[in-house]
């Protein structure tokens, strides 16, 4: 190997390093807000784009005070992210999503499980007779989100049709690797079965959906063979963790980095967060063999089999080629993920909806919700 090529790849990794430890830091630099009628200078923005290169949403590699101002606001779940962000589906009627309002859930903060983050709110609907239930589930990278994101819309909706709603949390990989978050994914469904008389919902109609890790933790729940353990001692994990159906918006197929860079290319499997969730310092380190047995747990195409439930799919991230020298992590919500698992969803005869915002009218958390709707009503 050359010594321009060693001094390349040195820079590479410690650049790498630099991120995965400061995803932490990125959380904060969201949190800060500007004072009032400053804007923040030009070497601000360009330290700012350095440590958080996603707050770039239109990847032109400048960052501007409009770009660092949504991105701080997206971070703090004061606004639902800008156009072509990976949580918020782009529709002309997504306007009606921020203007709703949300009531207040009829259990908060609800324990469904043994550690700090396994917290859930419930909505419930007024039914006479169980009532299918939706989880939300947020999305972040891993490393933050809330259950108070939860799209309003979605949530009035559902309470007008008599479907129940659940919006949970779960462990960040900053404490906790993979398959962390996807388990307490199981977990939530497990709890919110266990209270299905209590709560009048009716178990064998339960939906999941989310944006980016959100999507990818329903994904999981939709293909993931039944976790279930009916010997367990505790009733909870008696439950079933299979879904009814599932919504994916701008979610990851597969979070395997050699899967990643094969589909998509470029630096996508370069995010912070990929490499958090492994504990890897470099990309070097995707290629340990010992990583592939967690990279086929959390990806979700890996559980696909001609048993699983339906999906209803959306994207917004351009349908194109990355560059190959693009920036880390960048296409890490690519329509490739997409088009992937309908490809195989296809082939096994399990129905698919896939749509992207570039050829899109209408309300796609509205489509979604019908989509559910069809579903609940099969015997």
């Amino acid at each position: 190997m050359s010594v321009i090529r060693k001094s390349r790849n040195h820079a590479r990794g410690r650049e790498l390093r630099r991120q995965v430890t400061l995803v932490a830091f990125l959380v904060l630099i969201a949190g800060a807000a500007f004072p009032q009628r400053q804007q923040p200078s030009e070497e601000q923005l360009k330290k700012w784009l350095q440590n958080a290169p996603e707050a770039d949403a239109n990847h032109d590699g400048k960052l501007t005070a409009a770009e660092a101002q949504a991105y701080r606001q997206k971070r703090m779940g004061k606004q639902r992210p800008q156009q072509g962000g990976a949580e918020a589906p782009t529709s002309p009627t997504t306007s009606r999503s921020r203007q709703a309002q949300k009531p207040a859930p009829d259990y908060p903060d609800v324990k469904y499980g043994p550690y700090e983050r396994n917290l859930l709110d419930v909505w419930l609907a007024k039914s006479d007779k169980p009532a299918p239930v939706v989880i939300y589930i947020h999305g972040g990278g891993f490393v933050h989100g809330d259950k108070s994101g939860v799209p309003a819309l979605v949530l009035q909706e559902c309470l007008k049709s008599q479907i129940s709603v659940a919006s949970i949390i779960y462990r960040f990989i900053s404490t906790d690797p993979f398959p962390a978050p996807q388990h307490d994914g199981a977990r939530a469904v497990q709890f919110i079965r266990s209270k299905a008389k209590e709560w009048n919902i009716d178990p064998a109609k339960v939906a999941a959906f989310g944006g980016s890790a959100g999507a990818g933790i329903s994904l999981f729940l939709a293909f993931h063979d039944d976790m279930a353990d009916p010997m367990s001692s505790d009733t909870v994990l008696r439950q079933s963790t299979r879904l009814t159906c599932a919504g994916s918006f701008s979610g990851q197929t597969s979070y395997d980095p050699l899967v990643i860079q094969q589909w998509i290319g470029g630096r996508a499997a370069e995010h912070p967060s990929i490499l958090l969730a492994y504990r890897c310092k470099s990309p070097d380190e995707f290629k340990n063999p010992a990583l592939q047995k967690t990279y086929d747990e959390v990806s979700a195409i890996k559980h696909l089999t001609k048993d699983d439930p339906p999906v209803f799919m959306f994207y917004t991230e351009p349908d194109r080629p990355l560059p190959a020298e693009g920036k880390p992590g960048q296409g890490i919500h690519h329509p490739i993920f997409g088009h992937k698992l309908k490809e195989k969803m296809d082939a096994l005869g399990i129905e698919n909806v896939y749509h992207h915002k570039d050829q899109y009218q209408g309300d796609p958390y509205m489509e979604m919700l019908e989509f559910f709707k069809k579903q609940f009503a099969k015997k």
